[in-house]
């Protein structure tokens, strides 16, 4: 695999961007090499600058669940393209996506766009204390709501990824006020509200986290955190930026049944594009601005490019529920697969998923939290990582990011990718088991 050009691009990169990626996670430190330069994409495949050829099971962090470069979503974006980039007005597709999304999640009676996950998490917190009247936020650690100030408290993604405990240029101030709780741990919830009573605003939560990892909610825990929010008097915010429109259209809330008073969404309501949103019951989103006192702007908020992209996304996911199906059954296939091969070759690995989404984890330990999931053999990982892109495979250059599946993903795609992942599985066994007799 040569990668001649992507190598010198990151050393014109270094000079002028800080580490020469605009988002940690893409500088491959974790891993020990320097990052593959993509130049285009189709269907499940992405292309480097060298020519090289990648299965993907990145999908640009989760909204290319259509494959890249979608005809009909790709039709609409250059359409809109040609009647003007942005207006800082307001444009009718803003209103087609809000009422499509509303009329089609019943825990979603009005929302507001923004411009990334971030931000709408960010928004959503401010609304929640807007609304309570208290300051404190309840999160979990390894959950990853986004960069802003007062969220990067025991985050994970490229936190953990770079191995930083925080962020320097957050004043305690800032984080003050955020709370940490264990995921799936509802003692260390209920005993942080009753150290703070009358005092937490809201409980955060990635319903399925993805961001150590992914690791599921257990069983009844999610119900438990609405009923603790609800007899608390504070409100369940779901980052759904990840798991929202992927596994299934109403996201985690409708999977496990639990409806959250406030909800955000990322970049797949954009088909790709820079977008998010948050929303929820109509009596708390009606108290933002210019309709209540909670403000929050945003002068490309609701892009028509954007907004054209999701929707033609978004219409195409709610006229096809068997697509959810499809992924289900192509995670299983895929996911299931690898543990089986992990069985049979007796690994001390562990796999985690749900629908499209999942995690290999280089630990034999049940991976249920944040604390177990920082268990796993990073250097280990880092060679499974080298092995598959030298086999054409682009996966998360990280221990505790996703693998993301889509519709364009096929039998024959994740057969070859079993293959590949069966042959470093025998490959590591057989090291390990002369590791041994040498000692």
């Amino acid at each position: 695999m040569v990668t001649e050009k992507s190598a010198a691009l990151m050393e014109k990169a270094r000079q002028y961007i800080p580490g020469g990626v605009n988002s940690p996670v893409r500088s491959w430190n974790s891993v020990g090499m320097s990052p593959v330069f993509l130049q285009g994409a189709v269907g499940p495949y992405v292309f480097d600058m060298d020519g090289n050829k990648y299965i993907d099971y990145i999908c640009s962090w989760g909204p290319m669940i259509l494959g890249h470069n979608n005809q009909e979503v790709l039709s609409s974006v250059v359409k809109t393209c040609a009647s003007g980039l942005s207006f800082g007005a307001p444009t009718e597709r803003e209103v087609e996506i809000a009422e499509l999304i509303c009329e089609k999640i019943p825990h979603v009676e009005m929302i507001r766009m923004v411009n990334s996950g971030t931000e709408a998490v960010m928004s959503a917190i401010r609304l929640a204390r807007g609304y309570t009247g208290r300051n404190k936020i309840i999160k979990f650690a390894g959950n990853y709501h986004g960069h802003s100030d007062s969220l990067l408290v025991d985050a994970g993604s490229g936190l953990m990824t770079q191995g930083i405990p925080g962020s320097a240029g957050v004043p305690e101030g800032c984080t003050s006020d955020t709370l940490t709780a264990v995921y799936n741990d509802l003692e260390s919830v209920i005993d942080l509200f009753d150290a703070n009573p009358d005092q937490v605003a809201a409980v955060i939560v990635e319903p399925v986290a993805a961001n150590m990892g992914v690791v599921l909610p257990q069983e009844g825990f999610l119900q438990s955190l609405r009923e603790l929010c609800t007899n608390r008097g504070a409100l369940l915010i779901f980052d759904e930026v990840i798991t929202g429109f992927r596994l299934a259209f109403g996201g985690a809330a409708e999977f496990f049944h639990v409806t959250p008073d406030l909800v955000t969404y990322g970049k797949i309501i954009g088909g790709g594009m820079p977008v998010g949103a948050y929303g929820g019951r109509k009596e708390i989103m009606e108290m933002v601005a210019p309709l209540g006192p909670v403000y929050q702007a945003g002068t490309l908020s609701g892009n028509p490019v954007a907004m054209a992209a999701g929707l033609a996304q978004l219409r195409i996911l709610s006229g096809h529920p068997e697509y959810y199906t499809y992924l289900r059954e192509m995670g299983e296939r895929l996911y299931g697969g690898m543990e089986k091969i992990i069985k049979r070759e007796g690994a001390p690995c562990t796999v985690n998923h749900i629908g499209s989404l999942g995690s290999v984890f280089f630990t034999e330990a049940e991976v249920t939290n944040y604390d177990i999931a920082k268990t796993s053999d990073t250097k280990e990982f880092a060679r499974y990582f080298r092995f598959l892109l030298e086999n054409g495979i682009h996966a998360a250059p990280s221990q505790f990011e996703a693998m993301f599946l889509s519709t364009a993903h096929n039998d024959e795609i994740v057969d070859y990718t079993l293959e590949v992942f069966s042959r470093y599985m025998k490959q590591r066994m057989d090291n390990l088991e002369s590791e041994l007799e040498e000692r």
